[in-house]
């Protein structure tokens, strides 16, 4: 057995599972774009307009529910990194202590440690399939929670305004491509979200 190979796939584990938690905070973290036309908190709403729209990427990164949830999320993310790397560089260093040995050893020996080894690889995969599933999973239950938060206030919200539907805007995603300001409610909105939001922190 070479030490390369051991190496090489820890390597790739902790590098697989970076890419994963990675992936995992883009999804939730895309802040700062543009609403159609200008910022929002300039516009006065016509509360005769019947559909209005809300910036989902404004909303995002003043909604302070999210915000803890994202600081929440990062938290546990650079935890399991640290985790997954401790038992990475732990397994390197056994495989480099094998092969510095390898040639002193017995045949038996050598090969009792090569197998022990190569099932030790096989949980350091498991590990750290399972450590990014337990994210994602995670993940979605949060998204999941901040979703029907969002929807839950805006169905109040458009039945105490007269609005027939709530758009969103996201820039790049969203198939308005043009609305008047009139239309954007999107500064109400997340004013009201964060005074709910505070209520229950309270």
């Amino acid at each position: 057995m070479k030490q390369k190979n051991f190496t090489h796939l820890a390597a790739i584990s902790a590098f697989a599972l970076a890419i994963t938690f990675s992936a995992c905070q883009n999804n939730t973290s895309k802040t700062g774009s543009t609403t159609p036309k200008k910022d929002s908190s300039t516009a006065t709403v016509d509360p005769s307009q019947k559909i209005v729209f809300v910036n989902s990427d404004s909303l995002l990164s003043k909604y302070d529910y999210y915000k803890d949830l994202k600081t929440k999320f990062d938290s546990k993310t650079k935890s399991a990194q640290a985790d997954m790397q401790s038992k990475t560089q732990a397994f390197q260093r056994e495989v480099a202590e094998y092969q510095k040995n390898a040639a002193t050893l017995a045949a038996d020996v050598r090969k009792s440690t090569e197998e022990r080894l190569g099932r030790k690889q096989q949980e350091l995969q498991t590990y750290q399939q399972n450590a990014g599933g337990s994210l994602q999973n995670d993940q979605a239950a949060e998204n999941e929670k901040l979703y029907n938060k969002i929807a839950d206030y805006l169905k109040g919200y458009a039945k105490d305004k007269g609005y027939k539907m709530v758009m969103t805007y996201a820039k790049g995603s969203s198939a308005i491509l043009y609305a008047d300001d009139s239309l954007d409610v999107t500064s109400e909105v997340i004013k009201g979200l964060n005074e709910d939001y505070a209520k229950t922190k309270k």
